[in-house]
C-alpha cells in the first residue's frame, strides 16, 4: 500500500511541475515602459521606431494618429525636440502572455521655441498598451496622453 501511495504522490508532483513549466510568465510592463522612456529621453527615434507596432495608435485629446509611419512622424519626431526629461509615475498596470498595460501620470520639461521665453512644465495622464506580435516581440500598440495646461517652470 505504501508503494502505491509513493507512486501516486510522485506522479502528482511530476504532473504539477510540468504544468508550472508550461505556464509562461507575463512580461514586465515596467521594463517595457522604461525602454520607451529611456529611448525618448535620449532622443533615439530609431529605437522608438523599433518599439512601435505596425498598427499602433496614438491619442491625445482630439488628435488621433494610426499606423507606425504616421505615429512615428507626427508624434515621435515632431514632438521629440519640444520636450525632455520625460518621467512616468505608474498608478495601475497588468499583464498576461500577450498583452500588457500601464497607466498613471507623467511630467516633462517643455522647451520653448524662443530662447528668451521660460521653460515650461507639462503634466498629465498616460496609458501605454503593449501587445506581443506574431514573432513574439513586445510592441507598443496604443498610447494615450491627456495633458494639463503647460505651466511656467519655477
Amino acid at each position: 500500500m505504501k508503494s502505491y501511495l509513493f507512486v501516486f504522490v510522485f506522479a502528482a508532483l511530476l504532473s504539477s511541475c510540468s504544468k508550472m513549466e508550461d505556464k509562461k510568465e507575463p512580461v514586465n510592463v515596467q521594463q517595457l515602459n522604461q525602454q520607451f522612456v529611456g529611448a525618448w529621453n535620449s532622443r533615439n527615434s530609431a529605437q522608438l521606431d523599433t518599439l512601435l507596432a505596425e498598427d499602433v495608435h496614438f491619442v491625445q485629446g482630439e488628435v488621433h494618429y494610426s499606423g507606425k509611419s504616421e505615429v512615428s512622424q507626427k508624434w515621435v519626431r515632431e514632438t521629440m525636440g519640444t520636450i525632455e526629461n520625460l518621467k512616468t509615475f505608474p498608478v495601475s498596470s497588468g499583464a498576461d502572455e500577450n498583452i500588457a498595460y500601464e497607466g498613471g501620470t507623467f511630467s516633462v520639461d517643455v522647451i520653448p521655441n524662443d530662447r528668451n521665453l521660460p521653460r515650461g512644465e507639462g503634466k498629465g495622464n498616460f496609458l501605454l498598451l503593449w501587445k506581443k506580435n506574431d514573432k513574439g516581440a513586445w510592441k507598443l500598440h496604443y498610447a494615450q496622453l491627456e495633458d494639463h495646461p503647460v505651466q511656467v517652470r519655477r
